[in-house]
Order: structure tokens, then sequence, then C-alpha cells
């Protein structure tokens, strides 16, 4: 336990250091690192070795543009660099057949996409919300995405060591339980609601999302989306746990000392943040 606090600190600190750095390309190199982290996990998780190292080697200019597609001279480049990367492992395949599991090299493929997906959705939301016209709401979206699913991690164990007696899928991750989910869904409201008021007050009104927008029915907006990502974060978290078993591993990684690799620390993010970036766009920013 003393392990995984120091850990979270530091992480918190160094997530503190990169937001100060948010309206520089310096956030979206990092993501991008993030992003590449994971994804060799993936690929180590599938059980490749050294002489798959081009499966890999094909994400790095792929995801790289993905995170600097804000950029126009880059945005252009996503949808034929797309198509490469997509012809490049199909080839891959057909050349190395017999010695390449097709299923591992899909898993990559499908984990991977999920992944991109999930961390675009923050380098999204700062081309949607740029600093110069709605000062720092993206900040505040990305902190909320993150309380949600590391707020609602927190509250689920430990409504789970202080009321667990159902198991919610003990096939999948035993330890997870019924009165634990609850506990996660009802933190995970709070959560999110505390994040919005601290937001509204910090402010003090001036950015954007606060001038109007800031109510008893906005909170109850936000509190109704916490639910929805709550469930979503544990499924994220049941997902990656699912892969985890198949692959015959108990971590994805150890960059975290207590905690795991990156995926062990944001599966419960993966699905929250996409749904949240959409949410945003189609609702408060019309």
């Amino acid at each position: 336990m003393k392990t995984r606090i120091i850990t979270s600190i530091v992480g918190l600190g160094f997530l503190a250091l990169i937001l100060l750095m948010f309206d520089t390309v310096v956030f979206n190199l990092v993501i991008a690192a993030v992003t590449l982290i994971a994804i060799h996990e993936i690929y180590q998780a599938m059980g490749m070795g050294k002489q798959e190292w081009p499966l890999m080697a094909v994400w790095v200019p792929f995801t790289i543009a993905v995170m600097l597609s804000h950029l126009p001279c880059i945005l252009t480049a996503i949808l034929p660099m797309t198509y490469l990367l997509v012809a490049f492992i199909c080839i891959y395949l057909v050349i190395r057949n017999g010695t390449v599991s097709f299923q591992k090299v899909a898993g990559l493929v499908m984990y991977g996409g999920i992944v991109v997906l999930c961390f675009f959705s923050l380098v999204y939301l700062k081309r949607l919300l740029p600093v110069d016209v709605y000062r720092y709401d993206a900040v505040f979206f990305i902190l909320l995405i993150l309380s949600f699913a590391w707020g609602g991690d927190t509250c689920a164990y430990f409504a789970g060591r202080a009321f667990g007696k159902h198991k919610l899928c003990p096939k999948v991750s035993p330890k997870k339980t019924v009165e634990g989910a609850i506990g996660g869904v009802l933190g995970t409201m709070v959560f999110g609601v505390l994040a919005t008021v601290i937001y509204a007050y910090a402010a003090d009104r001036v950015e954007y999302f606060t001038q109007s927008n800031i109510g008893v029915s906005m909170y109850i907006v936000i509190a109704l989306l916490g639910m929805i990502a709550a469930v979503l974060g544990i499924y994220g978290d049941l997902f990656a746990s699912v892969v985890k078993r198949q692959c015959g591993i108990k971590d994805y990684g150890t960059i975290f000392p207590g905690h795991g690799g990156i995926l062990d620390r944001f599966d419960s993010v993966l699905f929250i943040a996409p749904f949240v970036t959409m949410v945003v766009t189609v609702v408060f920013y019309r």
C-alpha cells in the first residue's frame, strides 16, 4: 500500500507538470509517448518477440501523427497513413504466414486501436477548445475524465473491502464485487460534482464553461454523466482483465511500482475518455 501511495503522489505531480504545458506541443508528444508505451504493453502481452518488431515499429509514426493531427499538414496525412498501417499489417501476415499468429496480430490491432482512440480523445479536447478562446475548459474536462475513472476506482476498492459479498464477475476478476461496483458508481458521481464545483470557484466564472452553464441542472448532468462513466470504467477494467487472463499475465507492465503498467492504470479510462469527449462536443459546445 505504501508503494502504491508514493507512486500515486509522484504520478499526480507528473500529471500536473504535463498539464502546465497543455498549450504547447509537449503535451501532444507526451500523450503520444504514453500511447506508444501502452501499445508496447499489448505487444508484449500478446507474446510477440524481437522478430515481430515491425508490428510495433509501424505504430510509432502513425501514433505521433494522430496526436499531432491539430497541425493541418499532418491532418491531411492521417487517412493515407491509416491505410498504409492496415496494408502493412496485412502484407506482413502474408509474408510471415505460418510463423505469425493472426489471432495475436488481430488482438494487437484491436486493442491498439482502442488505446489510440482513448488518448486521442484528450488531444481532441485540446483542439476542440483552444486556450485562446475557451481558456482552460479542456483541462477541466480532462481532469473530469480522470476524476471519473480514478475516483470511481478508489471508491469501488474501499466499498468492496468494506461491504463486498457478492462477486461481480468472478471468472474475469474474482476480487470485484457488486457492492464495490455500486460504491464506485456513487463515488464517481460525487467526484465529478466536486471537480465541477472546484472548477467553478477556481475559474471564478471567467472560463467559457463557467460563465453561464454552472447551476443545479448542470450538476445533475455531471452526476448523470459520472454514473454512465462509472459503468464504462468498470467495463474497461473488466475488458483489460479478460485480455490479461487470456494472455496469462498478472500486470501489463512495471512502469508504475505497485500499480503495474500504463494499461493497468488507465484501463478504466479506455472507454470513459471517448464517451465524455463526445458528450462535451454534442451537449456543452454546440
